[in-house]
Parts: C-alpha cells; sequence; structure tokens
C-alpha cells in the first residue's frame, strides 16, 4: 500500500499553534475569524476525503498516525484563513491560475496524491488551489522571498476557535506524534498520556 506524508506549510504550523480559545458557536468545530467551520461540513468533508483515500488505494493509515478528521479540519481552517487574507488586501486569482495550481504534483507522483496529503477531495480542490495560488500572491506582494515572515505574521493573525470537542492543539507536533489535537480528558483537563507527552 500507498503511504502519504501529510504536507504542512510553517504558516500552517503556526496558525495552528497560535490558535486561541474563547467561547464556541453551537454546533461549529471551529470559527476562524468572520467564518465559521460548522460540524456537519467537517463529517461531510471528512467522509468525501476518506472515499477518496479509498479510490486511490489508500486508506486512513497512510496518513501517519494522523486521523482523517484532522487533516480536514486543518485544510478547511487553511483556506478561510487565504481566503480572509485574499479578500483583506484585494488579490484576485483566476481559474487558469488554479488549474496550474491543481496540476501541480507537489513532493508527489501526481496532483491527485498532492491534494490528498494536503487534506483535499477533488469536490474542495478548486478552493484549495485558489487558497495556494492566493497565498503565493500575496507573498510576491509583501516582497517575495522576504515577505515570508510578514506572510506567516498575516496568516496567525486570524487565530481559529476550535470546538473543545477534538481536545487542545497538540503544541509539541512531531513525525512520531504528528495528531493536531491531544485528548484532554473530562473537563479540559489533559490525560496523563497527553501530560507526558508535554
Amino acid at each position: 500500500m500507498k503511504s502519504i506524508r501529510v504536507a504542512v506549510a510553517a504558516a500552517a504550523v503556526a496558525m495552528a499553534l497560535t490558535a486561541c480559545s474563547s467561547p464556541m458557536q453551537a454546533g461549529a468545530a471551529a470559527v476562524v475569524g468572520k467564518e465559521r467551520i460548522s460540524t456537519s461540513e467537517l463529517n461531510e468533508d471528512t467522509q468525501a476525503y476518506l472515499a477518496a483515500l479509498k479510490r486511490a488505494n489508500l486508506d486512513e493509515s497512510a496518513l501517519g498516525g494522523v486521523p482523517a478528521s484532522q487533516i480536514v479540519l486543518q485544510r478547511l481552517v487553511n483556506v478561510s484563513v487565504s481566503r480572509q487574507l485574499a479578500a483583506r488586501y484585494k488579490v484576485q486569482v483566476s481559474e487558469s491560475e488554479v488549474d496550474a495550481a491543481l496540476r501541480d504534483p507537489g513532493q508527489f507522483e501526481s496532483p491527485e496524491i498532492n491534494l490528498l496529503a494536503n487534506g483535499v477531495t477533488p469536490t474542495d480542490a478548486r478552493d484549495y488551489g485558489r487558497a495556494i495560488v492566493g497565498l503565493s500572491k500575496l507573498q510576491q506582494q509583501f516582497g517575495g522571498q522576504a515577505g515570508q515572515q510578514r506572510l506567516t505574521q498575516e496568516f496567525i493573525s486570524i487565530k481559529p476557535v476550535f470546538s473543545p470537542r477534538y481536545g487542545a492543539l497538540n503544541p509539541q507536533r512531531t513525525q512520531e506524534n504528528p495528531a493536531l489535537f491531544v485528548d484532554t480528558g473530562r473537563f479540559g483537563k489533559l490525560t496523563q498520556q497527553a501530560q507526558a507527552q508535554g
């Protein structure tokens, strides 16, 4: 069976580690700036993602220990942040630019595997492609390679608030412990296993 490693941009890691906690809207998996990601949207996208993995002869074990729902939630959050930044800085992305981004195989053997590695289902590919191109254009607007730090700062300025049902963000993500969230146990207290990892 093929194996894919989840591709995570530096900005996404920084965003995840700086997420704040505040009151959560009922039925929301996350609130990102002014946008709400519903639990039902996350569940539907996760099921579509698992089906796309299956069509590619992969299963959840190919994700390196990260649950599919966490990969999909991270992608939904990253796309939401990217969309809000593009609107803030009036970045326009053409359909042909999205098409070109979706043909990029990245570090993988095919564009399809590249998308799956980023938690993207075929139905969400255009939104994801638009987000990637928008971030690239925004970095250029900020000064090219020198603009990477500012892009990261802008990205983390839109802090997601995650539903506590997922646990707490994992501040020490590693290859051995790739999960986006750690189990906090009942009432938000870290379980002994999570405390030992922290």
